[in-house]
């Protein structure tokens, strides 16, 4: 499972790892188990470095909230103060990394409910996303409102296929920009932050109607 850029995620091996990205251990899945975490984290990461107070603000969470999760955060590795902007009333926080991996496998059964905890954070993460989307559709402008788009299409798929379709999704956005703090400066002009969020979600309860 990769956490995107910001909170969030999907299952797969994590190839070429590079510095801006985090494999998570059991340590660091026990510190990523909580929603306000993950949304922490992913705000960081998206925006850059800011504040609790700022922070809990976009939350809607009081500071000391915010303030004692990012303690959390720091001493896992996922957070770090940035000395630059802090001084001795305010403490700015920063992102380690840009990319979380989780791979599930045996460490999904040794931590069980971090887990599901981590798993169910970041679905209502990407659930909170798309309300908001929603909720500003009638105000944005029309070019933007015609790229909305929710669909969902239902495969019968092995699972060497499933994992075929989920490489391909890859490339295909892999070839666009990604909107990261420090290069907003170089995209082009008109450029918008636009969330593709992916799922490949098996339906193994579902039965076929008689």
């Amino acid at each position: 499972m990769s956490d995107s850029r910001e909170s969030g995620s999907s299952s797969e091996q994590a190839p070429g790892v590079g510095p801006s990205a985090v494999v998570l251990d059991a340590k660091g899945l026990r510190a990523m188990a909580h929603p306000v975490r993950v949304q922490l984290v992913g705000l960081l990461r998206r925006h850059g470095p800011s504040t609790a107070t700022r922070l809990a603000e976009r939350l809607g969470v009081n500071s000391g909230t915010a303030s004692y999760h990012l303690r959390q955060l720091g001493a896992a590795g996922f957070v770090e103060e940035d000395a630059e902007r802090g001084n001795a009333r305010e403490r700015w926080w920063r992102s380690v990394h840009q990319t979380t991996w989780f791979e599930e496998g045996d460490l999904a059964e040794q931590e069980p409910e971090a887990a599901l905890t981590y798993m169910q954070s970041v679905a209502t993460t990407y659930a909170q996303r798309a309300q908001r989307a929603i909720n500003e559709l009638a105000t944005m402008p029309r070019p933007w409102r015609d790229t909305f788009d929710m669909s969902d299409w239902t495969l019968q798929l092995t699972t060497e296929e499933a994992t075929s379709l989920d490489e391909e999704l890859r490339a295909v956005i892999n070839r666009y920009r990604r909107a990261v703090p420090e290069g907003a400066a170089g995209a082009p002009e008109g450029a918008e932050r636009v969330s593709v969020i992916v799922h490949i979600l098996p339906d193994l309860g579902e039965t076929e109607a008689s």
